[in-house]
């Protein structure tokens, strides 16, 4: 997969792209991150990305002009995102359509904004990684390519990891234990220990439903079924 960033700070991205699960997909050309410098593109000595916006207000917007060059230049793949508040919001339904496709790119703004000419006539949408405000795009653009990366086939090293994991089925996970079986007086719950790999699956979803409940039951959405009960009832909390 490849994913191209346009950014004015590449330094940002350049440790946590070659680090952990992402640098190793790089390694094993898995994964073709590309970052680019929109300054490169500038045409004047001080390489101006910004300037004052159109009918007053506080901060600086960025300009058309260096962004519309650069990714002209380098033709990156499709879809090319916005990271933008007013973006659809990203989520993992989200982060499983950008891994099918063979590649995607995203556009960090800063400042107080992109020029909105960028969003109506350069990108193909706009995308949005929760309701708050950051400085810049960069920390957005690493959550999604993290987000979408370990789901494409190969990055991780258990495949099964990521059917497992939060959200995967509109549900949070399960609890997860380690050794030692007992830890300060707390133990690791006796079914885990069992060797039934039946009712631990039965347990597991259990726990999943119990946090889904009780933590975000705008996840389920819906009543439980005559089945999930069953369950609950089966391993009471």
């Amino acid at each position: 997969m490849r994913i191209d960033v346009f950014t004015i700070f590449p330094d940002y991205l350049a440790g946590p792209v070659d680090a952990s699960l992402l640098g190793r997909a790089r390694s094993r050309g898995l994964l073709d991150v590309r970052v680019h410098d929109v300054r490169d593109w500038t045409d004047d000595p001080h390489r101006s990305v910004d300037d004052t916006p159109f009918g007053g207000g506080a901060g600086m917007v960025m300009t058309p002009g260096p962004l519309f060059a650069a990714v002209e230049a380098v033709a990156p793949p499709r879809p090319l995102l916005l990271l933008a508040a007013a973006g659809r919001r990203f989520d993992q339904d989200r982060a499983r359509e950008l891994a099918a496709a063979p590649g995607f790119s995203l556009v960090c703004g800063r400042y107080e904004g992109i020029d909105q000419r960028v969003a109506d006539h350069l990108c193909d949408g706009e995308l949005s990684v929760g309701d708050y405000v950051l400085a810049g795009g960069e920390a957005a653009a690493l959550v999604v390519v993290e987000a979408v990366a370990r789901l494409v086939p190969g990055v991780m090293g258990n495949e099964a990891s990521a059917d497992q994991e939060s959200f995967t089925a509109g549900l949070l996970e399960y609890p997860q234990y380690t050794r030692p079986a007992e830890f300060r007086g707390w133990p690791v719950p006796e079914v885990l220990r069992s060797g039934d790999h039946g009712r631990i699956e039965r347990w597991r979803r259990a726990q999943a439903l119990r946090r889904t409940l009780a933590l975000r039951p705008d996840l389920l959405g819906r009543p439980l079924t005559p089945a999930e009960q069953a369950l609950l009832d089966e391993f009471p909390a």
